[in-house]
């Protein structure tokens, strides 16, 4: 464990990271959490250097210019490089075949992510338990420490599981995103839309090194006179240690993490170095989750534009830091779950065989075929409850929803089944 004098170099060593990087970005907002998620048939193929590691013999030998420390990290970056691709080899030699591309996609991943971060970072070819429902994942470090992971194959089972395991998923935490090398963000933007990524989370964070103009005292009375309001709607609030307490790092939180937009002002130096700080490092934090929202490669591109976009009040603070951004809004989506579509399949299936089945019957023993097809082509319109869906959607679901009802038995004695079935999905 640390001691509080070695936590408080590391602690300005993030804080001089932030004040380089904010000199040499053309955005004033830092990303400082990135998620995202590919389905396994677009994650890249490993190479055959990952998969047939070669020795270099020279990179053992002693000698050369390693007076010079950043040509030995260097070749302790090589050294390490290959140790963990000879380790990850001997690893896969013992997996079952279902199990071998999964493996060697999620390693390939994380070497490549790696690699953006810049050449400090290495993907650890140690196998760990999974987080996040994920059953393994590989470990992304930095000076021996875990920034950042990428999980795959799954825990459970069951339709959301199953789908889950056709994923491959990279978390990237705050220090993977303070100490990676300039031009990383660009990078990375570009690889998740090579790889057909989906963004699940995004952190961005504004910081006032100095405070905020009107200090803590300000936030309250704004929330209360609306500023903070979006489209015509309130956020909801919760402060920790009140509004106006007077203890050591306070904290406001604007939105919901169920929505999928919070927002987080807290007092980031006193988080960083407690009481002692004195400059009233204050960080307004905007989360982005996939939740309600299809999340753009932009958060990655143009954070302050992201950042502006979230309300008049984002924008405001944005100027204030000395920024101007033209605002860029990540609306809400109106998805319909594949689930609802299921569901509502499922009640017309359900009420097909329980209600008109023997009718239905009937007609398909005795009617011709132009009778039938004319019938058909009459009641071609979805019912009521289909309507909101594609035909499509309808399509794709509704065979599995008449096996279902048909699995649980039809007319009357069939009915309590497929209502739990139904239930169960929702």
């Amino acid at each position: 464990m640390k001691n509080a004098n070695d936590l408080v170099l590391v602690n300005n060593e993030i804080k001089l990271r932030l004040q380089i990087e904010r000199q040499a970005s053309s955005n004033l907002v830092h990303v400082d959490w990135i998620a995202f998620t590919v389905q396994m048939r677009h994650a890249p193929v490993p190479t055959v250097e990952t998969l047939f590691p070669t020795f270099d013999e020279t990179i053992w030998q002693d000698g050369g210019p390693l007076d010079s420390r950043s040509v030995h990290e260097r070749e302790e970056g090589r050294r390490m490089a290959l140790y963990h691709r000879v380790k990850l080899v001997n690893m896969l030699r013992e997996l079952e075949d279902e199990d071998y591309t999964a493996h060697t996609q999620a390693f390939q991943m994380a070497e490549d992510v790696a690699a953006i971060l810049g050449p400090d970072f290495i993907a650890n070819s140690d196998l760990c338990r999974g987080l996040n429902f994920y059953k393994h994942r590989y470990n992304i470090e930095r000076c021996g420490r875990t920034v950042g992971w990428v999980g795959f194959l799954s825990v459970a089972k069951g339709a959301r599981s199953e789908a889950q395991a056709k994923t491959i998923h990279v978390n990237l935490e705050g220090m993977a995103c303070t100490f990676a090398q300039a031009g990383w963000r660009e990078e990375l933007a570009d690889y998740i839309d090579e790889h057909r990524g989906l963004i699940t989370r995004c952190d961005l964070a504004l910081d006032f090194f100095q405070g905020v103009a009107g200090g803590w005292e300000r936030f309250k009375p704004e929330y209360d006179a609306g500023l903070m309001d979006h489209m015509g709607r309130r956020p909801k609030a919760k402060a920790w240690d009140e509004w106006d307490g007077l203890g050591e790092g306070r904290s406001i939180y604007l939105g919901s993490r169920q929505a999928g937009k919070l927002t987080n002002i807290y007092e980031k130096g006193k988080q960083l170095f407690g009481s002692r700080d004195a400059t009233d490092w204050t960080r307004i934090e905007l989360r982005y989750g996939n939740q309600k929202r299809i999340l753009p490669t932009d958060l990655l591109r143009n954070p302050d534009g992201c950042f502006a976009g979230a309300s008049a009040w984002h924008s405001t603070m944005l100027g204030e830091a000395g920024a101007m951004a033209a605002p860029l809004p990540i609306k809400t989506e109106p998805r319909l779950p594949e689930q609802t579509i299921l569901a509502e399949c499922v009640r017309n299936a359900r009420w097909a065989m329980s209600t008109a089945g023997k009718s239905l019957a009937l007609a398909l023993k005795h009617l011709d075929y132009e009778t039938l097809l004319g019938f058909v082509d009459n009641c071609a319109e979805m019912p009521n409850r289909l309507s909101k869906f594609s035909k499509e959607e309808v399509e794709k679901a509704y065979a599995q929803a008449f096996k279902q009802v048909s699995a649980s038995g039809s007319g009357r004695t069939g009915f309590k089944a497929d209502q739990a079935i139904t239930e169960e999905i929702q």
